[in-house]
């Protein structure tokens, strides 16, 4: 396969950066577009016709994209709810997957992703950009160095003020108000779980057993939306969110370590995803950007370490992916830092070569899931929740694989 033509579907903000960033591709054709409302379907056909020279197939219906003959594989960014479906029907066709990340709404739905996946074979990688993140990756290297000693305990969250795009939801046909108003889960667990899971060697060797979760009551949405009144959404007013503001889940591994993940998206704050390995002989800490080893000096205040991962990141940095090492300032700006264009590159290289993908439907599967057990955990006052083994037994011989190459260590 020389070019790979790719249909987008689904077209809120994500997908404008992400076909920006395919269309730079020279391996690369964007043949359709496909969005449920009309002028972002518009939209999307003029941007690639200006980018490229070719208008692109545009429908308001994904089965449309399916059944056009026109695509190698299909990009999916739409709304949570359809995420699976549209997976199921686009392997169903033999067309390849890339999916956008989002929680699952129940269980079944991740079984029939993964059945669908086994009976058909298709390609199909989750974008779990997260898990190509420099810092994350850095850390992931020294851990397998074995300079963190056994990883004991690992933690993440997506804590990101979303008020502003939740409460105008309707006037944006953002998906995420529905969502915030009737469901009170761990909603987008993947950005925090992703690169744990893959540097714990889920699914590989290890895998999650239990989980629970608990929530806090929705006070921040109902106070932005009163200290608002007369410029918001008047529909809003006096309404109850169902979506906790603060909803932390614990989860246990067979291989003994733990997961903390933290859901933080209404309450005033800055953005952070506050990734941390724990380990035997040290640890790193993002919210700081520090690590800290076994023997160091113990200050009463960590205020010493923050910002010495600089260092370290100078120290490892010979460990770091080729696609790190090479990337220009251009790909850094394509997209969150980098991890979107380096995420796409290997989607499109691995298609053509027709290696597995190494975020593969398991990974989706069972990080997409903790939404749905999540949402029954706090419903019944965090109650324990068995996370299914979606690998039937598979995780036990499966070789660990990282989602790009480390190189070896140079002092």
């Amino acid at each position: 396969m020389d070019k790979v033509r790719i249909g987008v579907i689904g077209y809120g903000c994500r997908s404008y950066g992400m076909t920006d960033i395919l269309l730079g591709f020279d391996d690369v054709e964007i043949t359709a577009v496909c969005d449920k409302y009309e002028d972002r379907r518009d939209n999307a056909q003029k941007r690639v016709q200006e980018k490229k020279g070719n208008l692109p197939f545009a429908a308001l219906d994904y089965k449309e994209v399916l059944s056009s003959g026109l695509c190698d594989a299909v990009f999916i960014a739409t709304d949570w709810e359809l995420h699976i479906p549209i997976a199921i029907d686009a392997m169903e066709a033999g067309l390849a997957v890339a999916l956008e990340v989002g929680g699952a709404y129940s269980v079944d739905d991740c079984w029939k992703l993964v059945d669908t996946w086994e009976r058909t074979r298709v390609p199909f990688m989750f974008l779990e950009n997260c898990c190509y993140n420099r810092d994350e990756l850095l850390a992931t290297a020294i851990a397998r160095r074995g300079d963190f000693g056994r990883i004991v305990h690992a933690s993440g969250s997506y804590s990101h003020d979303l008020r502003k795009e939740v409460t105008e939801g309707k006037e944006n046909r953002h998906y995420r108000l529905r969502n915030y108003l009737n469901r009170n889960c761990e909603n987008y667990p993947t950005h925090e779980l992703g690169p744990i899971a893959k540097l714990l060697n889920i699914n590989r060797g290890n895998r999650m057993l239990y989980m629970s979760s608990i929530s806090s009551d929705s006070f921040g949405m109902e106070q932005y939306v009163e200290d608002r009144r007369g410029t918001i959404n008047p529909e809003l007013i006096g309404v109850d969110f169902k979506q906790g503001d603060v909803v932390h889940t614990i989860i246990k591994c067979a291989n003994g370590e733990s997961i903390m993940l933290k859901l933080d998206t209404s309450l005033p704050r800055s953005y952070n995803r506050e990734f941390t390995v724990r380990g035997t002989k040290g640890m790193y800490e993002q919210i700081s950007n520090s690590v800290y080893f076994d023997g160091q000096p113990e200050y009463w205040s960590s205020v010493e370490y923050f910002e010495n991962y600089k260092n370290s990141a100078e120290k490892y940095k010979s460990m770091l992916p080729d696609a790190w090492k090479c990337i220009t300032q251009e790909q850094l700006d394509a997209g969150h830092g980098g991890m979107d264009y380096v995420e796409l590159r290997e989607f499109v290289d691995r298609l053509k070569s027709g290696e597995e993908m190494l975020i593969d439907v398991y990974d989706a599967a069972s990080w997409m899931v903790i939404s749905a057990l999540s949402e029954e955990s706090i419903a019944e006052g965090g109650k324990s929740m068995q996370i299914p083994d979606f690998t039937r037994g598979k995780w036990l011989d499966r070789k660990p694989v990282d989602v790009l190459k480390f190189n070896d260590y140079e002092e």
